[in-house]
């Protein structure tokens, strides 16, 4: 079943097109191909801008997770986790970004001997309101509300309630380091009856360096903190990406593993982790000439 998710997902991915909406569709004349230099460049700014949550940039991630000795039972969980970040300029000052996280799942024995659900989990959705250019001290940040959706095809695959609160993100970026943390709180507003309320928050810093061959190494933490059960679950994340391209399309691979060093009763103790990223640079404006001095 993970194969079939895995195979239908990069299947998807094959009939995607290579131009955004920003991009004009024209045939490339002599001066429009990308030199060394130039493709460099590109790849060293989508490197820096991947590594910052809240980028002026069009990225679709398929994030694949897999959970180890879950429970009584020592099931297993994979996550297929859908992620695009879309950014929409409100004017030459401001961006809101929308970054969508839709869950596959294919689980087996994750509460005891339950048996395996595969299906839909529940979606999370933030909406990011951020400055184009950076604050001072090159502080980078953007809030805004958080939302939750019940879209579990099993109840054993989410929460049935719907959810919402606020969330925000604060970093700075300087050379090949990027260092913050992103933050929301979430609250249950209603959905099924008989299902426990949601009151959760999730807390991610992180520090990213990106070396000169685009290649960029990441530690976090994804930690949860469950207010109506008064409960941690904290997943130490250690990774490494790479930018490459397929044909003209850039794209990010990458590779990781996980610790868990707290979580409730029969939490899973490690897991590993495939991000393959699709990435869509949006046009950048070309610097006026200087005017001519007569």
């Amino acid at each position: 079943m993970k194969k079939i998710i895995l195979c239908a997902a990069l299947s998807a991915v094959v009939s995607l097109p290579t131009l955004n909406a920003t991009q004009i569709a024209a045939k490339p004349d002599a001066s429009s191909v990308a030199t060394p230099a130039e493709t460099e460049d590109e790849s060293a700014r989508l490197a820096k801008e991947l590594s910052n949550p809240i980028a002026s940039l069009i990225s679709l991630p398929f994030q694949a997770n897999e959970d180890f000795r879950i429970g009584t039972a020592h099931g297993n969980k994979f996550t297929l986790n859908i992620q695009p970040v879309i950014p929409i300029a409100l004017n030459k000052d401001w961006n809101l970004i929308i970054r969508t996280i839709l869950p596959i799942i294919s689980q087996n024995d994750v509460f005891g001997h339950s048996g395996s659900q595969t299906g839909l989990g529940d979606t999370t959705q933030s909406f990011f309101l951020s400055p184009q250019a950076p604050g001072p001290g090159g502080i980078v940040w953007g809030v805004g509300p958080v939302g939750y959706y019940p879209t579990a095809t099993n109840d054993l695959l989410g929460s049935g309630k719907w959810g919402m609160g606020p969330t925000a993100v604060l970093l700075k970026q300087e050379g090949g380091w990027t260092i913050g943390a992103l933050a929301n709180q979430i609250w249950s507003v209603g959905g099924t009856n008989d299902r426990q309320n949601i009151s959760a928050m999730f807390l991610q810093p992180f520090i990213a360096y990106t070396t000169r061959t685009h290649t960029t190494f990441t530690f976090n933490t994804e930690s949860t903190y469950d207010w109506e059960n008064t409960q941690w679950t904290i997943p130490l994340n250690l990774m490494v990406s790479q930018i490459l391209k397929i044909g003209k399309l850039p794209v990010s691979i990458q590779l990781g593993g996980r610790y868990y060093a707290d979580g409730p009763d029969g939490h899973a103790h490690w897991g590993m982790r495939l991000n393959f990223t699709l990435l869509f640079p949006t046009a950048h404006e070309a610097p006026e000439p200087a005017p001519s001095k007569k």
